[in-house]
């Protein structure tokens, strides 16, 4: 870094009066993008509902439903983090949030399945211009030494998102239609869009990068493709399907042309030589990891506290409140702990306490005591918090500030496309599993019925509820099934968690020696000046 462009980039005295406010308002943005897919968690099983209920969407609906917000947001961060750069970040927040808003209010009135992916995708299409931006502006509007700190907040604003959101969709869902899950992102929009006029500054930067269309269509049909096969093979419950090898190979096939495209590119989306870096290549993974693990989680644990155990979408909602609680308690102190033990020992832990708490799914039952359940969604907050926190950061300091709505970019990207491959690929090792544990107790049903009932455990439900007194023979296997679906479904991410806590055990940086420390914050410090 030269001494010269130091002065320059200093915050201006009238934002950094008012820089807790900012933050306040970018956690406001956050918000509803994060709060949107945590209030869909709690609505999944009233949109698998038949209409006039819910939707009446199968399960891979239901995971295209979550999909198509998470590809499309992914697929273009890399871009919004660009133009947001380019253009000026405010511009890009307003035009995002409005974007959201509308995309919210349409999906609220979708009338069948496909329409609410379609809307799913528009609003992904704001919230990939939010979600970078925020935290771009937040690293424009903190001094270096005081951004850890300010990240921490900020993460510990998901969190909030994760605990208002079921608990919001709980009661809507008690109170209203399946749609006003998503019209409640409407008043949050006006308002956030109102303060960040009145508050927030704006801010570019100063030698923006070129936008990269080739790269960005790559990575989305890429991605897409790999997804769609993963999802129709568990749909059918099997892997060797023709199809599916071939879209799966293909999508593969594509993500690899991207990257080599992206190596050869002058003005790249992604900037492949960040990932030479061990360090920056172990926070992404770790970020990507532990996403994958836990949104293939919340996905199955809502059938299992609604469908098997019976709770309303409310008290579902309530059950994940330790899971929110926890994040908000540790992850704006998580950075304590990274002084004391350093990085690698931090976010290790954080990942190993993940994989403990998958295991523990695998050994519930439709009777184990809901505290125990309980206590697992607290420790699996409270891991959570300490690899955000530290990766985070690791992330956003390791590229310069004008950079950072790239670095944020990346760090969103990896988060969404882990959370995406997560739903696809441990929602279709539940769909395969459950299949496989129903289908020879589907044999009295008519032939036309029996495919529709093994797709999941709702599927079966209902077909049950329909046949009356016949279908009650169905569901106690169909908890069976489930049950066995979810114990297998939690090992596998426990694999995932603990491959994450390899990853980050080797590569990522231990606590340096207390000189050697006490040097870095001086430099941190000069920096921020």
């Amino acid at each position: 870094m030269t001494t010269p462009a130091v002065p320059a980039r200093r915050i201006p005295e009238e934002v950094h009066r008012r820089r807790w406010a900012i933050l306040g308002v970018l956690m406001l943005s956050l918000l509803i993008v994060v709060l949107d897919n945590s209030i869909l968690n709690v609505a999944i099983k009233t949109i698998s509902t038949p209409a006039p209920t819910g939707l009446g969407a199968t399960q891979s609906e239901l995971e295209w439903a979550i999909n198509a917000y998470t590809l499309v947001f992914a697929g273009l961060l890399f871009t919004a983090g660009l133009v947001g750069d380019r253009i000026g970040r405010k511009k890009v927040l307003l035009g995002g949030l409005v974007v959201f808003g509308i995309g919210s209010a349409l999906a609220a009135e979708s009338g069948s399945p496909g329409q609410l992916i379609a809307y799913r995708a528009l609003m992904a299409l704001g919230a990939a211009f939010v979600m970078p931006a925020t935290l771009a502006v937040l690293m424009n509007v903190f001094e270096r030494e005081e951004q850890p700190k300010a990240i921490g907040i900020w993460a510990g604003g998901v969190g909030l998102a994760i605990a208002i959101g079921p608990i919001t969709g709980g009661v809507l869902l008690d109170h209203f239609w399946w749609g006003s899950v998503f019209l409640i992102n409407v008043p949050i929009v006006i308002l956030a869009l109102g303060l960040m006029v009145w508050l927030v500054p704006d801010s570019r930067d100063p030698s923006p990068g070129r936008i990269d269309p080739v790269g960005v269509v790559l990575s989305v049909v890429g991605l897409v493709l790999l997804v769609y096969g993963i999802i129709k093979g568990g749909e059918l419950a099997d892997f060797t399907d023709a199809k599916v090898l071939a879209t799966i190979l293909s999508g593969l096939a594509v993500l690899a042309a991207f990257v080599l495209f992206e190596k050869r590119s002058d003005h790249p989306s992604l900037d492949v030589t960040y990932f030479k870096n061990k360090v920056f290549s172990a926070a992404m993974s770790a970020i990507a990891l532990v996403f994958f693990a836990l949104m293939g989680v919340t996905f199955f644990s809502v059938f299992y506290t609604q469908s098997v155990r019976g709770y309303s979408p409310l008290q579902s909602g309530l059950l994940m409140l330790p899971l929110a609680a926890a994040q908000m308690i540790f992850a704006p102190r998580a950075r304590l702990v990274v002084d004391r033990f350093g990085n690698k020992a931090t976010t290790t832990a954080g990942l190993v306490l993940i994989a403990a708490t998958l295991t523990a799914f695998a050994t519930f039952q439709a009777d184990t005591p809901i505290w125990l359940l309980e206590v697992v969604f607290f420790l699996m907050g409270a891991g959570m918090a300490h690899i955000m926190t530290p990766t985070s950061v690791v992330i956003m300091q390791a590229l310069p500030r004008e950079k950072a709505g790239s670095a944020s970019a990346l760090s969103n990207t990896f988060r969404q496309v882990g959370g995406a491959l997560g739903i696809a690929v441990l929602g279709s090792v539940l769909s395969t599993a459950y299949r496989n544990g129903i289908e020879d107790k589907l044999g009295p049903l008519p032939v036309g019925l029996r495919d529709t009932a093994g797709e999941s455990i709702e599927a079966t439900l209902g077909v049950a509820a329909k046949l009356g007194p016949q279908g009650k023979a169905l569901v106690d296997p169909a908890n069976d099934a489930f049950l066995h679906a979810m114990h297998v479904t939690a090992l596998c991410g426990t694999g995932v968690a603990l491959v994450g806590a390899v990853v980050t055990a080797l590569f990522l940086p231990g606590k340096p020696p207390e000189r050697q420390q006490g040097k870095e914050e001086t430099q941190l410090v000069a920096a921020g000046e």
